[in-house]
């Protein structure tokens, strides 16, 4: 039987020594200096980020990812702190990186594709990893198999997007009946982690849980089962500053200008366009000479925060999280707690 974030809750510790959530840490220090960023990592999807709104993801400690196909460019993440991910597609990599070995000032690279489980990729990874060593910090995905982790991991990927299928804006799972409960598969990759780290044999990838979470707790459980990173795309497309389109009364608007602002503040409903990556939308903005099926969907949600708010909510309730079980820090709290596996009528008691 395996487990989705619903199944479980987080059980406190004992006693807990933390007086105050004050005193807990839900960052990661950066590897560019005594700077912090969240275990957060804004999805590589074009109604999440493009330039206009990469310093506002920065300036809240928020990890991303620049879709494929962009022109956007990481502007100031050493400013911040943040990891600042290009996507490229398989293809793509194998030809700059490989075939022409190509030194870029951006060393975090992303290949971004839904079916990571490709032989093709792996070696790409090996190859990859052979020519350039820790030049670049190398993410992959996506995966849905414990032990297809463990493979990328040892072919050298510095970090690994695990869950298929399981993202708001995505098909695949429902269409095709392919995937993985998450909760399982990140208690399973975490445990395989561990393994690899104790054998200290193989290099030991970070865990990315990507896709399907549909608000802070499901964040925070994907941490206490021992994601390292969360990856987030739907849930920020809600914010006011995300990159889709915005619409009042049907008009499109600028939502960086002050009338966008006022609108929310005043509480006037302001929608956003949402799309999946793998739509034929996105595919005609690749210049995709053959469409293929959609596993993707396109549709408009009202915003319900800004991207601050959402983060210092975000903030506050991890670190609340971390003080009922005793966990200073995140690499204290990350895959260390005890969670139960409850009903379905205990979820519903508390899913008010």
């Amino acid at each position: 039987m395996k487990l989705d974030f619903n199944d479980l809750l987080i059980v406190p510790a004992v006693q807990s020594d933390i007086e105050s959530r004050s005193e807990v840490t839900p960052f990661y220090q950066s590897e560019t200096g005594y700077k912090w960023h969240l275990p957060i990592i804004a999805s590589p999807m074009d109604t999440v980020i493009d330039n206009s709104n990469i310093t506002i993801f920065e300036s809240n400690r928020i990890n991303y990812c620049i879709p494929r196909g962009s022109t956007s460019e990481p502007v100031s993440a050493n400013d911040y702190g943040v990891m600042s991910f290009k996507s490229y597609g398989l293809d793509e990599f194998i030809s700059v990186f490989i075939e022409r070995e190509t030194y870029i000032e951006n060393r975090f690279i992303l290949i971004d594709i839904a079916n990571g489980h490709m032989s093709k990729m792996a070696i790409a990874i090996k190859k990859f990893k052979d020519m350039y060593g820790s030049y670049y910090t190398l993410m992959v995905g996506n995966v849905a198999n414990p032990e297809t982790y463990k493979l990328l991991s040892i072919m050298g990927a510095d970090y690994i997007r695990i869950g298929i299928g399981n993202g708001n804006g995505c098909l695949t799972t429902q269409q095709l009946g392919i995937g993985y409960p998450m909760a399982s598969l990140i208690k399973e990759c975490y445990l395989i982690k561990q393994k690899l780290s104790a054998d200290k044999i193989y290099s030991v990838a970070k865990i990315v849980a990507d896709g399907g979470m549909k608000g802070y707790s499901d964040i925070i459980k994907a941490l206490a089962l021992g994601s390292d990173y969360v990856m987030v795309g739907s849930i920020l497309n809600k914010a006011l500053e995300s990159a889709g389109p915005t619409y009042f009364m049907g008009i499109e608007i600028d939502q960086h200008a002050d009338y966008a602002k006022w609108l929310y503040k005043k509480g006037f409903k302001l929608k956003k366009k949402f799309r999946g990556m793998s739509t034929k939308e996105v595919q005609k903005t690749w210049n995709k000479g053959k469409l293929k099926t959609s596993e993707g969907v396109v549709r408009y949600r009202e915003v319900e925060y800004t991207l601050s708010g959402w983060t210092n909510n975000l903030i506050d309730y991890l670190k609340s999280a971390m003080s009922y079980t005793d966990k200073i820090n995140l690499l204290e709290f990350t895959g260390t707690v005890e969670l139960i596996q409850i009903t379905d009528n205990a979820y519903i008691r508390y899913n008010k």
